[in-house]
């Protein structure tokens, strides 16, 4: 069976020609009635259009970049997921790559500079990024999502990471815990620096200071927070820890139990992000919730609307964390 002709779409959705094009295209121009009445003609008679025709006309790909973190932590993986089901829903494909140390972006790079993506979303955004400012060099559309960086024109989706430290510090000091550590996180990565800062401003305002020895600066890894856990717990442990990510949360639990300390008893843990293995009964971790879905469904509102149009002016969302009591800290009330 041969593939129904852009014309016998139109003479079946009773259409002309061109609003089928205009279908194809993407356009706005478009009734919804029209829309949809060729959306159902194509789906009846199987057509899927040349993509490789469509981007002649209308010097577009279809196709959205995305550049994750290192899928060690679990994050990453939810993010990807929820973007690509946005991307999938506006009828576009993904080109995604992981950028894990040197090199590891020089894909994306030819991509960008070969036009092979409309757009990209970046969820691991650091200064030490090569394909960040080349992309931002030949125009682009970017969005950078979870991370931010200052000084960078460009659209970003973000949580409030100050405020969700500072919610688990409230917390903290709502339950008498005065003797704290915070864990993971440096001044090179938007999250963790300013995770730490809302919590470690908290205590600073209640007039407790945090020692450096109990705000170590880690990498976002279980091992780093088993090897930070292990030094914070081998004398004088704190009565509660704060980590910047669920995964570095993890790694703290298992030193507490190396060392024979019972969560929550002996000590409370928390953690950020909320993955969904946060919430399984045999971790059961207290932590601060980011709506990963209504971030990623922004986040692609915002970068189509940069495509379609790169004058509008840049967009800088921040979306609220909401603190999740669980076991690691007694499920004591908020």
């Amino acid at each position: 069976m041969s593939m129904p002709t852009g014309r016998e779409i139109a003479q079946a959705a009773g259409v002309s020609q061109a609003t089928v094009s205009r279908v194809v295209q993407g356009s706005a121009r478009v009734s919804e009635e029209n829309r949809r009445r060729v959306e159902e003609a194509m789906a009846k008679f199987g057509y899927v259009p040349n993509a490789q025709a469509r981007a002649m006309r209308t010097q577009r790909s279809g196709a959205i970049g995305v550049i994750a973190g290192e899928f060690t932590n679990p994050w990453y993986p939810v993010m990807m997921y929820a973007l690509a089901r946005e991307i999938n829903r506006a009828g576009l494909r993904i080109n995604f790559w992981v950028s894990d140390g040197e090199n590891s972006e020089q894909a994306a790079i030819e991509a960008i500079r070969s036009k092979l993506i409309d757009g990209l979303i970046f969820t691991t955004a650091t200064r030490d990024s090569q394909a960040l400012p080349m992309a931002l060099e030949l125009g682009l559309p970017v969005v950078l999502v979870n991370r931010s960086l200052e000084n960078i024109t460009s659209d970003q989706v973000t949580g409030d990471n100050i405020g969700g430290g500072a919610a688990v510090a409230s917390y903290f000091l709502k339950h008498g815990r005065t003797r704290v550590a915070v864990v993971g996180g440096g001044p090179w990565v938007s999250t963790g620096r300013e995770r730490r800062k809302g919590f470690l401003d908290i205590y600073a305002d209640a007039g407790i200071h945090v020692p450096s020895a109990r705000a170590p600066e880690t990498g976002f890894t279980h091992q780093a927070g088993l090897d930070a856990g292990r030094a914070l717990l081998a004398a004088d442990p704190p009565q509660a820890i704060f980590c910047a990510t669920d995964i570095i949360a993890f790694g703290v639990i298992d030193a507490a139990k190396e060392r024979g300390l019972r969560v929550p008893e002996d000590l409370w843990v928390a953690g950020y992000d909320d993955i969904p293995m946060s919430a399984w009964r045999v971790l059961d971790l207290t932590t601060v919730r980011q709506p990963i879905d209504e971030m990623a469904r922004l986040s692609l509102k915002i970068l189509l609307a940069r495509i379609k149009n790169p004058e509008t002016a840049v967009e800088q969302e921040r979306f609220q964390p909401e603190l999740i009591v669980r076991g690691t800290t007694g499920n004591m009330p908020r």
